[in-house]
């Protein structure tokens, strides 16, 4: 069989050399199409579920959202682990699928579950699906700057969040910009609680009145003078005049009562999570550009680049777009290397050639027919969906080795023919096949079985799985394709260029050195095999002391060029005291010569890919090229210097690169590599054990931090509603916890709209009145008979601890 496709391909020689400029016009397609990332993502297909709860603690975001819905995702599809988040207003619910689930099936497979369980949540939750990407998808990072001092974070924020942010969502491959810190312009009605009781006015009565004081409607159409006109009434609140003028009733006067009368309205930040600060300087508005599952790396960030260099040109004056993060460097790193790399194996190849064989045209068989062979590898990966990263051009160059075995013997052995003058015999074209079917078979077997030895890579799951398959399929394309050509196109290659005078094996002079240095060792080596086996055994035994004693790793550590410092914090830190930390951090890094810039993020962003507490710090810390550093540092070198330069009490240092820290949290939902999970009914026993662990583990050999998350850290002032003394007021549970909730807490009642843009409308009680125990203690309510009483006649009101964050799995 393989003697007749030899035959045949050089037989129909025309037909192989056609078929050899389509591979390679396809070759070139796919190449210049491949989708290019730095490395394969390693994340698990999962969905996410957030959910918006604003003003509840942890406690009851889990009772009342997180814990229905994780028991609701269990019974998903394909779901193998449900892990969730309740946080301080915000729940994360991340649903893992089996490997080889379509992303869009699970997330279509959730919808529907989710509508299931949407009737047993609050009115007040707002849930919402997770973008079709992880986190792993943060491929680019940018800070919004006035160096002017003319745009205050309001302002920088709502250029963020109604106009950068909807442009770069158009760009191909962008699932989601999410904005990080910046302030939210908010309306605030600051109610007065002596002047509500003067006009016996309740905070319900307010907050209907708002709803009421901002809507339009349309009165349909009426017919004048043989046109049509749409009638419309203006009502939406669009500035702080037009809440004032909101009417609350009339006095015993008939005079009007307006909101003016009973609150101070203004404009003021909304409560946010999240902060950003650029090289220790002061806070900015961040942007995160998130990719779509499985897009293009680079042409994505290719495209965000292009669309910010436009909008950089209609931003007001003053505002400029800071590069913060992009994994353009790395990738272009990644590729650069790795083309090097195949480019110096095939010029050492033909080098090679050359020199053995003394024949130049012999050895542009070779240079010919691999890169053809890499072609055909990346024509497979094309349109299986593999794309190009260190790990499938990694296979690549390890297979170009083998690749080129099956050419050099055929070569070779047209040599020997050419030299007993075959050609002259049976004619040229002949003496190829002759020569080529000689060792076609053996060469071709050969070369399958190089093939077919990654096959047990592929039984791999997980991440071991999704790491290493991609450079298993491409040495098996590659090798494959090689066993194909060395029966197709390299026949007729051989035909075509292995022409002329050939110089014998033994004339060239150096063959003839190697094998005068060789025979007379080989010589010696076979009469004496014993010892040669001995010594081969001895040396085989001392492997084993080494081999106990070197040490593993799942994944050698990618020098991803930027670092990413994430210290953690004691739980119930302020956001104010966090963000000073934030700065402070981000100044000592500074003094670092190799820094060139500094983001540092404190919270959350506005994204379902981004559980992070108030109390994690993720700082980005780009550095300077390497020609510019005092020295050649190793990462090890530079960590410790960096380490060295921040220094704070109360808080645990934690180094270590981007796209990995990110695939670690992805994976179990630990930032570190090494993580202990503590599962258990009981928050305060679960803390208990956790810094006994902390203890423990930071007396192993090697360890450079150890930080047990504080499961009950938080600070808690409970209000305990005394049901017999409400009811002897005639009040329930709920208007008790109405009134805490929008006095205290606030609350959102409407939005007012401003053109495209939109914000919220707020009400709650002045800071003074609501700033110590003793105030909350005397917050009036008006009981159904009218009766205003403090809040301490209903409710026990004390400080205790409680979760900061409450973590779950599989419920």
């Amino acid at each position: 069989m393989l003697d007749y496709i030899i035959k045949w391909s050089v037989n129909n020689r025309f037909l192989i050399i056609a078929f050899t400029f389509f591979l390679v016009s396809f070759g070139f397609y796919s190449i210049h199409n491949i989708p290019i990332d730095a490395l394969p993502d390693l994340s698990d297909i999962q969905v996410i579920v957030k959910t918006k709860y604003p003003g509840q603690d942890p406690q009851v975001i889990e009772d009342q959202v997180t814990y229905p819905l994780s028991t609701a995702m269990l019974a998903v599809p394909g779901a193998v682990s449900v892990r969730a988040y309740s946080f301080f207003g915000a729940s994360y619910v991340y649903i893992i699928f089996e490997d080889g689930t379509d992303l869009y099936w699970a997330r279509s497979r959730v919808l529907e579950y989710l509508e299931e369980v949407a009737g047993r949540l609050p009115e007040q939750a707002q849930v919402s699906l997770g973008p079709d990407a992880t986190g792993v998808g943060w491929v680019y990072e940018y800070a919004l700057v006035d160096r002017t001092g003319k745009h205050d974070l309001a302002d920088l924020t709502t250029l963020q969040n109604w106009y950068l942010k909807f442009d770069l969502q158009t760009v191909p491959g962008v699932s989601q910009v999410a904005t990080v810190g910046g302030m939210v312009k908010e309306y605030q009605v600051t109610l007065s609680p002596d002047t509500l009781r003067v006009y016996n006015l309740t905070i319900d009565q307010v907050r209907t009145a708002i709803k009421r004081g901002n809507q339009e409607v349309g009165g349909d159409v009426i017919e004048l003078a043989e046109a049509e006109y749409v009638v419309r009434t203006n009502g939406y609140i669009d500035s702080v005049e037009s809440l004032k003028q909101i009417p609350l009733g009339v006095n015993s006067k008939g005079t009007p009562v307006l909101l003016s009368d009973v609150a101070e309205i203004g404009v003021g930040p909304e409560i946010r999570r999240g902060v950003a600060d650029l090289d220790g300087e002061g806070e900015v508005v961040g942007g995160i550009i998130e990719m779509r599952f499985g897009e293009n790396a680079q042409n994505t960030l290719d495209g965000v680049k292009a669309k910010l260099k436009e909008i950089q040109l209609s931003l007001p004056e003053g505002v400029e777009i800071v590069e913060t993060y992009d994994r353009s460097g790395l990738i272009e790193r990644t590729i650069e290397t790795l083309r090097s790399r195949l480019i110096e194996e095939i010029v050492i190849v033909f080098l090679v050639c050359l020199v053995f064989l003394f024949h130049l045209r012999s050895s542009l068989v070779v240079v010919i027919s691999l890169p053809i062979g890499v072609m055909c590898a990346f024509i497979i990966m094309y349109m299986q969906g593999i794309n190009a990263n260190i790990m499938s051009l990694g296979g690549i160059a390890i297979a170009v080795g083998a690749m080129v075995d099956a050419a050099v013997v055929m070569i070779e052995n047209v040599h020997k023919h050419l030299e007993k003058k075959r050609a002259e015999e049976i004619g040229h074209w002949e003496m190829i096949i002759e020569a080529t079917c000689e060792v076609g078979k053996p060469l071709f077997f050969s070369l399958v079985i190089i093939t077919l030895s990654f096959l047990p890579i592929f039984s791999l799951q997980g991440q071991e799985g999704r790491l290493f398959a991609p450079l298993a399929f491409t040495k098996s394309y590659s090798m494959a394709a090689a066993a194909f050509l060395s029966i197709t196109l390299v026949p007729v290659l051989m035909g075509l260029f292995v022409r002329g005078k050939i110089i014998p094996e033994k004339k060239n002079p150096i063959n003839r050195l190697l094998i005068a240095t060789y025979e007379p060792v080989i010589k010696r080596i076979l009469k004496r095999p014993y010892i040669i086996i001995v010594l081969a055994a001895a040396l085989t035994i001392s492997c084993y002391w080494p081999l106990m004693n070197l040490g593993s790793e799942f994944m050698p550590e990618l020098n991803e060029g930027d670092r990413m410092y994430m210290p953690s914090m004691l739980p119930a830190v302020s956001i104010g005291k966090g963000r000073q930390v934030l700065q402070q951090t981000n100044k000592m890094i500074m003094k670092v010569p190799e820094v060139k810039s500094v983001f540092g993020k404190l919270g959350r962003a506005d994204t379902a890919t981004d559980p992070a507490p108030l109390t994690m710090i993720e700082t980005i810390v780009q550095l300077k090229p390497k020609d510019q550093w005092r020295k050649d540092y190793t990462t090890e070198e530079l960590t410790a210097i960096l380490n060295e330069s921040v220094n704070l009490p109360g808080v645990t240092n934690s180094w270590t690169m981007p796209i990995k820290t990110r695939i670690d949290m992805l994976s179990t939902g630990i930032k570190t590599p090494i993580g202990i999970k503590i599962i258990g009914p009981s928050l305060e026993e679960i803390e208990k054990i956790g810094k006994s662990i902390e203890v423990v583990i930071s007396k192993v050999p090697n360890t450079r931090s150890v930080y047990a998350e504080r499961a009950v850290g938080g600070r808690y002032i409970n209000i305990d509603i005394d049901r017999t003394a409400a009811a002897r007021f005639g009040l329930n549970i709920q208007d008790v916890q109405d009134v805490v909730a929008l006095a205290v807490g606030g609350q959102t009642v409407t939005t007012a709209i401003e053109g495209l843009e939109r914000y919220p409308v707020n009400i709650r009680y002045p800071q003074s009145s609501r700033d110590s125990l003793q105030k909350l203690k005397m917050l009036p309510i008006v009981t159904p008979t009218g009766a205003n009483i403090p809040l301490a006649d209903v409710a026990n009101i004390y400080v205790t601890d409680g979760p900061s964050m409450i973590k779950t799995e599989n419920a």
